[in-house]
C-alpha cells in the first residue's frame, strides 16, 4: 500500500509513471505490503486463470524473492513504479519476514517520478522487463 501521496502521469522513463504528490524526506516509508489489500498469489492459482487475465495480472505484478516465488500485486498505484538503476526509492527489510518496505533513499520533491530497482525484489527479473 502506498504510504505517501502520489499521482500518475506520463513518464520520461516508460509509459505511465508514479509521481510524488508531496515532498518526501529521505528515509520516509513509501510503500509496504499490506495483507488484505495487496495480493499474494501462488503460482498454481495463477495457472488456473484464463490466459488473457493471467497476462494482465503478470503485467502489474512481480515474483517475490522473499516468499517462495509468490506473485505480489500492489492493489493501488504502487504497480506504476518504473525501474531505475539509480532509484530514489529502495527496499529495506520489514523486520517481520514479509515483503520489504520501500523507503526514500534521498529527499524527493513533489512532482518527481518515484523509481525503484526491479532487480532488488523481482525474482524473475530479465532485461526485457525494462521495455
Amino acid at each position: 500500500m502506498m504510504l505517501v501521496k502520489t499521482r500518475l502521469g506520463l513518464s520520461a522513463i516508460h509509459g505511465i509513471g508514479l509521481f510524488a504528490d508531496q515532498d518526501i524526506p529521505k528515509g520516509t516509508p513509501v510503500w509496504e505490503f499490506t495483507p488484505g489489500f495487496d495480493q499474494e498469489i501462488p503460482r498454481e492459482q495463477l495457472e488456473r486463470v484464463p490466459e488473457a487475465a493471467r497476462n494482465d495480472f503478470l503485467k502489474y505484478s512481480y515474483t517475490s524473492k522473499k516468499n517462495g516465488g509468490y506473485y505480489i500485486l500492489c492493489c493501488d498505484d504502487g504497480r506504476f513504479f518504473n525501474h531505475s538503476e539509480e532509484p530514489n526509492v529502495i527496499s529495506v527489510p520489514s523486520g517481520n519476514g514479509s515483503e520489504d518496505v520501500d523507503v526514500a533513499v534521498r529527499d524527493i520533491k513533489q512532482g518527481e517520478e518515484l523509481t525503484c530497482d526491479y532487480r532488488s525484489f523481482e525474482a524473475a527479473f530479465t532485461e526485457s522487463m525494462l521495455t
